[in-house]
């Protein structure tokens, strides 16, 4: 059976889900978008849909949240990304994105999941001791290659972008609030 949103219509996610037990978060934005783009649904639609709800409501299916887990090694690289990019921007007049610099650090470098606090607590204070080195590393090469891209595409947006300085700020709050919301830097890892 292809992935729960391979252009699946309503009727085989619900399908799906009454198999697996499951509605997952991919599935739920699935059937957003199709009742969002349709002008009206079909009546197998509306039927598939009952049929969730009731199964929903019974127990019968239960909808994962969004979050079950952290990647640690996030909040780590955008700390990292934050505050190397803040001295560059602070002594030059080269302003740098941390998205990109912590989606580059990111995809070389191990992730860090947790489900607890203390499991995050834990995966902290191994990145601490074992990772702090490879992550400044890979850092500092994401701000190298950066710095040294040309602009191709002066016109693309980033991810979730609106137009504003405050924005970005905005941005990587509401990431870090996400992914880490009981945490708080401390100066054992800067």
């Amino acid at each position: 059976m292809p992935s729960a949103t391979d252009a699946m219509s309503i009727e085989k996610i619900v399908e799906k889900a009454l198999h697996d037990g499951y509605l997952t978060p991919a599935m739920e934005a699935e059937v957003g978008r199709i009742c969002d783009s349709a002008s009206e649904l079909s009546i197998e639609e509306y039927m598939a849909l009952d049929r969730l709800m009731g199964a929903l409501l019974t127990g019968e299916v239960v909808a994962v949240p969004r979050k079950q887990f952290i990647n640690v090694m996030e909040e780590l690289v955008l700390t990292e990304a934050i505050a190397r990019v803040a001295e560059i921007e602070a002594t030059s007049d080269r302003v740098l994105d941390v998205g990109d610099i912590a989606a580059y650090a990111l995809n070389r470098l191990p992730p860090l999941y947790a489900t607890t606090e203390e499991g995050a607590s834990y995966q902290r204070l191994r990145a601490r001791e074992e990772l702090h080195d490879l992550i400044t590393q890979q850092v500092n090469e994401a701000i190298a290659r950066n710095l040294d891209r040309p602009e191709f595409f002066p016109e693309r947006q980033a991810i979730g972008k609106s137009a504003g300085g405050k924005e970005v700020l905005k941005q990587v709050s509401s990431l870090l609030q996400s992914y880490a919301p009981n945490f708080e830097p401390t100066s054992d890892f800067n």
